[in-house]
């Protein structure tokens, strides 16, 4: 009777440390998998690959994937470095403090001639062309295409580079914008040379049907009649304008750019 009973408390004695001994091992298999769980959970929180924009970033970012692409620009006419230049210059002028408008932008590309329809104003927030139209060169910078452009008063040439636009006021061209020129030596002037956005006649497609081109302006980026009123509505009051060009001048000579790169 002793026997029976000193044996089945050694086989309750053996069975409770086999049952201890295990337990570190039971424990460790079921947070194995928590483990696991937390490490995708660290994957899915990691930063998005470049050129992809991650929530609450800035709508304006150069590198928004997209855009151009997106809207056809290049289909509509739009030169690629234009657009990258415009880009760069718009992200830099943003980040001192120069606009008002983080999503707005107008670009002027005069790689193209005037019988094309060659201002592009595009909205980087919600990724829409608003308005692709004629716009006029100065009557000195060259005939269907621009070549030639000066800072100089009284040159009747266009200036290229970035611009902050200004305020509107009617004067001997009706309803008309204030453009800054923001580029020492390249379009400062623009203010005492009187350059404005305003409306003129000879921007119309009879013009070109008649001529081949549009009419000239004494340097002024002038608009078609029937449209520059939502324009000028549109981009008045701190947003920028990029006017383009492939001039060797300008692209080793503008600040902004360099500052930009």
């Amino acid at each position: 009777m002793k026997k029976s009973m000193i044996r089945k408390f050694y086989l309750c004695f053996t069975s409770a440390l086999i049952f201890l001994i295990h337990v570190p091992f039971v424990f460790a298999k079921i947070k194995s998998p928590i483990h696991n769980l937390s490490g995708v959970a660290e994957i899915k929180k990691s930063p998005m690959r470049s050129g992809v924009v991650v929530s609450g970033e800035n709508p304006s970012s150069s590198n928004r994937p997209g855009i151009y692409d997106s809207l056809g620009l290049l289909k509509l006419g739009l030169s690629h470095q234009a657009f990258d230049y415009a880009m760069k210059g718009f992200n830099y002028l943003l980040s001192i403090g120069k606009l008002n408008d983080n999503k707005l932008i107008s670009i002027v590309d005069f790689s193209l001639p005037s019988s094309k329809k060659r201002l592009f104003i595009i909205d980087l927030k919600n990724i829409k062309l608003l308005f692709n139209t004629y716009v006029a060169h100065g009557r000195n910078s060259g005939k269907e295409l621009a070549t030639e452009f000066s800072n100089r008063g009284e040159s009747y040439e266009s200036s290229l580079g970035f611009y902050v636009t200004q305020d509107t006021y009617t004067g001997k061209h009706g309803y008309s914008l204030h453009l800054e020129g923001e580029e020492r030596g390249i379009n400062d002037n623009a203010r005492n040379r009187e350059i404005v956005m305003h409306s003129a006649p000879y921007v119309s497609e009879s013009f070109i049907q008649s001529q081949g081109y549009i009419g000239r302006s004494l340097g002024c980026p002038a608009l078609p009649e029937n449209i520059y009123k939502p324009i000028i509505e549109k981009i008045k009051d701190g947003t920028c304008l990029f006017l383009y060009s492939p001039d060797r001048y300008y692209a080793t000579h503008s600040t902004i750019l360099q500052e930009a790169s």
